[in-house]
């Protein structure tokens, strides 16, 4: 199958020399082509470049005219609780009243509130919440996504979990990521017994999970009153062990050194860092570990925001991603979280659609496989009917897609 875009007002490739991530001030070169046409054959991009140059095609391809568009790589979310059950709208309003995130965890709320509707809802009723929420994804450019377990925390529960963001991956166009962390929170029933749920997570839900092949990353929620730096690299030595590659919740509601546990373990990607230090600022540089922003999460909770403009300019690649998840980031618009990474942490919108693409896709160790418009990469795009990327920031709140090609495909448009 033969596939042709072509007369595209701006085709964003965002890397034309093979980069796996962007850094500092290259996040805002994009290798823009105007008039723009990408070629593509088998799920594959074949070839890239100004319509004018067009090699021959075939007669038999398809065509797109996007005179007038923006063509970009698919967009990434590489960090998601997608896999969940029930809402939180209750402790939305206890926020709004001055109640804080802690404060409504240790009342019983919080994670355990949904690992308590995760636990008895069966696996199909789990997927097809998540499969809803994934269309609307879909709809909105996005071609892959990052799910995390973690609202289990059982063997079995966690188990179940992965299990459906496998069967997932398999039905849905977008491509699922599957990350384990049961290293989410301390469930109730271990609340008298931290250091029991340490071992099961290291000595029984990891070698199972790793085992039956059912995550690719391990995450762990580094935070005061969550999991200390010291019970974290426990968790992360482990899964590391396991063949598992690592990421972090570092640095969300305090400087507890999760982006410099980050770095010492190599993770992929340091995510949140609100509160990240300039010493962990400068091990995150050295390590050359991705930091993962989720602005939607600052907003939705009302904290002051990563900062981004400065990790930007001290030279590290940033990532964005959603967070979506029911009690601190209630959203699948990917897009809008890059028109308030725009506003609110002051990112060039250049610099926020490499966030959302090759960034992304090294948060996810697949910068060698998406994240740009190269030839040899899976051919995953986004057309916005827009003739400039910008406008998809500046007229932020609005779908502005016009057709979404999943490995060489039309999935949205058609």
């Amino acid at each position: 199958m033969v596939l042709l875009i072509r007369n595209a007002a701006q085709l964003v490739r965002v890397s034309d020399r093979g980069e796996r991530a962007k850094a500092g001030r290259e996040m805002r070169d994009l290798a823009i082509v105007e008039d723009g046409a990408v070629l593509i054959r088998d799920a594959r991009i074949d070839w890239v470049g100004p319509t004018s140059r067009l090699p021959p095609v075939p007669a038999d391809a398809e065509v797109i005219d996007a005179s007038g568009k923006t063509v970009l790589p698919g967009l990434i979310d590489s960090h998601t609780h997608l896999l969940f059950a029930g809402t939180r709208e209750d402790e939305f309003e206890l926020r709004l009243q001055g109640v804080s995130y802690q404060e409504i965890a240790a009342r019983g709320g919080g994670i355990n509130a949904t690992v308590r509707r995760v636990r008895e809802t069966p696996k199909d009723e789990l997927k097809e919440l998540a499969r809803r929420r994934l269309d609307r994804m879909l709809a909105l450019g996005v071609t892959t996504v990052e799910v995390k377990s973690g609202y289990g925390l059982t063997l079995a529960d966690e188990v179940k979990c992965l299990e459906a963001v496998a069967e997932l991956d398999r039905e849905h166009p977008c491509d699922l990521v599957p990350t384990f962390l049961g290293a989410h929170e301390v469930p109730p029933e271990y609340r008298d017994d931290r250091e029991g749920y340490l071992r099961a997570v290291t000595q029984e839900m990891i070698p199972a999970v790793a085992g039956r092949g059912l995550a690719e990353f391990c995450d762990v929620f580094c935070e005061r009153g969550v999991f200390s730096v010291e019970e974290s690299e426990r968790v992360l030595a482990a899964a590391a062990a396991h063949g598992l590659k690592l990421k972090v919740h570092a640095d969300e509601f305090s400087a507890l050194g999760g982006a410099e546990l980050a770095a010492r373990c190599r993770a992929a990607s340091a995510d949140h860092l609100l509160h990240v230090t300039e010493a962990g600022t400068d091990a995150l540089c050295r390590a050359g570990t991705v930091a993962t922003l989720l602005p939607g999460t600052a907003f939705f909770l009302g904290l002051p925001y990563a900062p981004g403009r400065r990790l930007i300019d001290r030279g590290l690649a940033v990532a964005l991603a959603t967070d979506c998840n029911p009690g601190s980031s209630m959203t699948v618009n990917l897009p809008l979280v890059g028109a308030i990474a725009c506003t609110q942490m002051r990112m060039l919108p250049a610099e926020v659609v490499t966030a959302l693409t090759l960034n992304a896709a090294a948060a996810l160790a697949r910068g060698d496989r998406i994240g740009s418009i190269e030839a040899g990469k899976q051919a995953d795009l986004a057309v916005f009917d827009v003739p400039t990327y910008k406008l998809l920031f500046y007229d932020f709140g609005t779908n502005h897609v016009w057709k979404v090609i999943k490995s060489g495909r039309v999935v949205v448009g058609a």
